[in-house]
């Protein structure tokens, strides 16, 4: 059962108040459920489930009437303290409230509710936006909507149009010269006020003609009636393409894979809850890339050196054989433990500046290494980094972070997708 306060003011509430509380309810259960995902797989982020917030923050605030002035207070049955003895302090140091003084310190009551995966996701990538979401142009017909076409003789009940049906009405009342009701009113008022004979004859001829004439008029017929049509139209949805690019060289452990992977799971969920048809793309690369499968992009090993330009190559020839970038809101992520040919930097670096960054929405580098490589503020930059490093300092659009654990993945997901100052919502 779920109950839902559509007051706008409740009777002896503020409503900044209300309003103020509800933005801090909403606070603590976005916490809540960052704080639950951190120890979620992938998978499992899908699902919804039990989460807790502190009962602390559930009360709303509410002006109360207190008590005023001095008052002296009998109590029966006190035969220990008189006028004026002080109250010994609790033991344990406790002020009153339940579990207070317990169990080493202060404890505070949890409460606990589910969440359905709808209302997971929307509670955890609520504050997250996608850059440039909006494309030039909408494509890909997937639904049909409905519009406005008119008006039909036939059509359901519902789709009555009634004032089209009266104003057809009057208009055909009006050409036939139907009688009003107030005209026959009228010639019986004047019958009623009237002597003479003659004259009481020829007003009950005039009362009948117009009372048939009114019958073989109706007032509303048949062919009066109209109903509303609409027509199924073409509606067009924004489209997404996510290319994955991976370096699959000996030099990525398994380790640096599961972290690849989890990103690329996060930024799907979230274009998918922005598109309405979202298509991954799959390229890995040793010296040379090659467009694969899932399956195969993070189970099968491959060997030989590292040449980052080969995928990026892959890429620029697959956005132009079957994703044109005006039809398409295309977002690449890469990974990749740094290492690069030195020799493939300078057309690296070409072929990110010059046919990747102006075709894509977002571009985002996520440079892995195993757990605690990153730590050592002495370690020098990869190759690959350094290459990005240059280009996003002279104002290329790069997004760029480094992971070593599990536990980063979601920080640096939400770093990088953040909501902008001054940008409305997506």
């Amino acid at each position: 059962m779920q109950i839902l306060d559509r007051r706008l003011n409740p009777s002896g509430k503020s409503l900044e108040n209300r309003q103020r509380f509800l933005r801090r309810a909403k606070a603590l259960v976005q916490r809540a459920v960052r704080e639950a995902s951190q120890d979620r797989d992938i998978s499992d982020i899908l699902d919804g489930g039990e989460i807790s917030i502190p009962t602390g923050g559930l009360s709303e605030p509410q002006f109360r009437r207190g008590p005023g002035g001095i008052h002296d207070n009998v109590l029966p049955g006190n035969k220990t303290f008189s006028e004026g003895d002080f109250i010994p302090r609790p033991e344990g140091g406790g002020s009153g409230r339940p579990g207070a003084g317990q169990g080493g310190g202060d404890a505070e009551d949890a409460f606990r509710f589910m969440l359905t995966r709808e209302e997971f996701l929307d509670l955890f990538l609520d504050d997250l936006e996608l850059p440039d979401l909006a494309k030039r142009r909408l494509t890909a017909v997937e639904h049909e909507g409905l519009r406005r076409a008119g008006y039909s003789v036939s059509g359901s009940p519902v789709n009555l149009a009634v004032t089209r049906t009266m104003r057809l009405a009057m208009a055909r009342r009006m050409a036939l010269r139907r009688p009003s009701p107030r005209a026959v009113e009228l010639l019986e008022e004047e019958l009623a006020a009237c002597e003479d004979e003659t004259r009481r004859a020829a007003i009950r001829a005039e009362i009948a003609a117009l009372t048939a004439k009114m019958r073989r008029i109706p007032f509303i017929d048949p062919i009066d009636i109209r109903y509303r049509r609409f027509e199924n139209v073409p509606k067009p949805v924004a489209q997404a393409v996510m290319f994955c690019l991976m370096d699959v060289s000996g030099s990525m452990s398994e380790h640096m894979k599961d972290l690849a992977k989890r990103f690329y799971m996060l930024l799907y969920i979230f274009l998918t809850r922005r598109y309405r048809r979202v298509e991954i793309v799959f390229i890995r690369h040793t010296d040379r890339a090659e467009e694969v499968d899932e399956e195969t992009f993070f189970r099968s090993p491959a060997t030989g050196g590292t040449v980052v330009s080969s995928a990026l190559e892959a890429m620029r020839r697959i956005v132009q054989d079957r994703y044109r970038p005006q039809d398409w809101n295309i977002y690449a992520a890469q990974a990749s433990d740094g290492d690069n040919s030195y020799s493939d930097g300078e057309l690296t670096a070409q072929l990110i500046q010059n046919a990747i960054l102006p075709v894509t929405q977002y571009f985002a580098y996520l440079e892995v290494g195993e757990a605690g490589a990153h730590d050592n503020p002495v370690m020098p930059n990869s190759a690959l980094w350094g290459i990005y490093d240059r280009l996003r300092s002279d104002g290329a659009p790069l997004a760029m972070r480094k992971v070593s654990t599990r536990s980063e993945i979601y920080p640096v997901f939400r770093e990088l997708f953040q909501r902008r100052e001054g940008k409305p919502a997506a």
